[in-house]
């Protein structure tokens, strides 16, 4: 059974009137893989609500990152979208998780495609200096409703490009492409509907999908997740089975989404996949 560290909030910054991430500190012994989501929580009412969230900030950084959606009447988020500095909070000492890069086969490019919150794992990835190391081009798509719900993901793409250390690795090889489904002065359109229309490769000036070549991520709703998995199952891509054996694709199997429900297993090999912890 895992246990629990308390930490402590750090900054919190609402980017809409539904989203807002938070900092924390960071447990000495806490080790986990770029990618890997955590159980975190708080203690109300003599209990204990937890929820499994993906870890935003990288590996290397000592403090922990968190993207959230609120949901009103959800036990955890809405009591979490209330936290202030230094306030308490539950981190769990076992991070785990699909998305991460060692169950990919290798390859020339990776694309990471998240909806919503669902992009809060391929931040910490896309800081990552082995992510560079092991594909010579990396495309982060990502979707959200209104170009607002894309903010979280914009200052983080931006930070990262301006980083003293990384920006010019990261440079020379990301390609981020944000889309809003019902506002239309971005890349409009559905995730899935622009990588199946060839969309995002042509407004890149990137060459169009390539089995032997292409790895892909995928974190979002069950939709989005479900009709990913179609699109890369019928160009002949195949998706890793289970943790440890690696795949062309690979997508966080772990839990599917139930905004503030508790986690549900989704059976291995189904597209079944983390929308976000609520």
């Amino acid at each position: 059974m895992a246990t629990y560290t308390t930490e402590h909030v750090l900054g919190v910054q609402h980017w809409s009137g539904k989203l807002f991430s938070f900092m924390t500190t960071r447990s000495a012994g806490l080790r986990f893989e770029n990618g890997q989501f955590i159980m975190l929580g708080l203690e109300a009412e003599g209990r204990r609500i937890l929820r499994a969230y993906s870890i935003a900030s990288a590996n290397y950084e000592d403090h922990l990152e968190f993207y959230s959606i609120i949901v009103p009447q959800g036990p955890l988020t809405s009591r979490l979208q209330h936290i202030e500095r230094d306030a308490p909070i539950l981190v769990s000492s076992k991070p785990t998780g699909t998305l991460v890069l060692r169950d990919l086969k290798p390859g020339k490019r990776l694309f990471m495609l998240a909806t919503g919150t669902g992009v809060a794992p391929f931040l910490s990835i896309v800081k990552d200096p082995e992510t560079y190391e092991r594909f010579e081009q990396v495309v982060l798509v990502r979707g959200a409703r209104t170009n607002a719900d894309l903010a979280y993901g914009d200052a983080a793409v931006r930070r990262l490009l301006e980083d003293p250390y990384l920006g010019e690795l990261v440079r020379g090889k990301l390609l981020d492409f944000p889309s809003a489904t019902r506002e239309p002065d971005r890349n409009r359109g559905r995730v899935t509907a622009l990588i199946e229309s060839g969309s995002v490769f042509r407004e890149l000036a990137i060459s169009p999908l390539d089995p032997d070549a292409d790895r892909f991520m995928i974190c979002g709703n069950m939709r989005m997740l479900t009709d990913a998995a179609q699109i890369l199952d019928s160009r002949g891509l195949a998706v890793s089975p289970q943790i440890g054996v690696p795949g062309d694709y690979v997508i966080e199997r772990a839990f599917v989404e139930s905004f503030d429900a508790a986690p549900v297993r989704g059976r291995p090999g189904s597209a079944a996949g983390q929308a976000r912890a609520v």
